[in-house]
């Protein structure tokens, strides 16, 4: 069986760069399906700009008609403040001992990676794959020395990912999209134009919710 890749964020909004990463993980790792799942509150950071119902919605309007993508509820309907390793545990006793899981992420969380809670034991339920974003580097001297040393020992091939169920780390090559749900942000407080950095869908969902009038300083 081909493995199960897995995008999770806050997708406040979700956007073109979040969605070729899914994409092009996608093709290059030959994953059977890439699992959605927006967080509901994320216990690693600020709350998220809007309510966990409309960036959920937001990311079924993103991915309709994308037979590859699917949408998981579950995070973005908790009360519950939640970390990754929470979400991939749920996974690992869904999907058992033996199908291989696919954590994709770009390359600015590898750098952050080791903030994370838990984040080795990460590894222990999944697979990373780690997309090239524009403007952050691989190289072992960018990321902290527990995380390069982590990288060092677990590289795989992409082609390799579906013969263990977790413990590796691919890189895969990502088309520049210098998009970012900050900026969004900022242009629709700023009235300006975001039209060309997300789904037209989104966008309309956005304005008639009246989501991002007003900018908070936290985010």
């Amino acid at each position: 069986m081909k493995p199960l890749g897995i995008m999770g964020g806050t997708f406040d909004p979700v956007h073109y760069a979040h969605l070729r990463l899914a994409e092009e993980a996608a093709d290059a790792l030959g994953l059977e399906r890439v699992r959605w799942i927006p967080s509901g509150s994320p216990g690693h950071r600020a709350a998220p700009r809007t309510a966990g119902r409309h960036r959920l919605e937001m990311v079924r309007l993103a991915v309709a008609g994308n037979p590859r993508f699917v949408v998981d509820a579950a995070d973005a309907e908790s009360a519950t403040p939640g970390f990754t390793i929470d979400t991939l545990a749920r996974l690992r006793e869904e999907l058992g001992p033996t199908r291989s899981i696919v954590f994709v992420i770009g390359a600015d969380q590898l750098l952050a990676l080791h903030t994370w809670r838990r984040w080795r034991e990460l590894l222990d339920l999944a697979h990373f794959a780690v997309g090239a974003r524009p403007g952050y580097a691989l190289a072992s001297d960018a990321l902290a020395p527990e995380v390069a040393a982590e990288l060092t020992r677990r590289e795989t091939a992409s082609d390799g990912l579906a013969a263990s169920p977790a413990g590796g780390i691919a890189t895969f090559a990502m088309t520049p999209l210098a998009i970012s749900g900050s900026d969004i942000r900022r242009r629709l407080a700023a009235g300006r134009s975001v039209r060309y950095l997300l789904p037209r869908e989104v966008l309309a969902y956005i304005e008639a919710n009246t989501l991002y009038g007003e900018e908070r300083s936290s985010i």
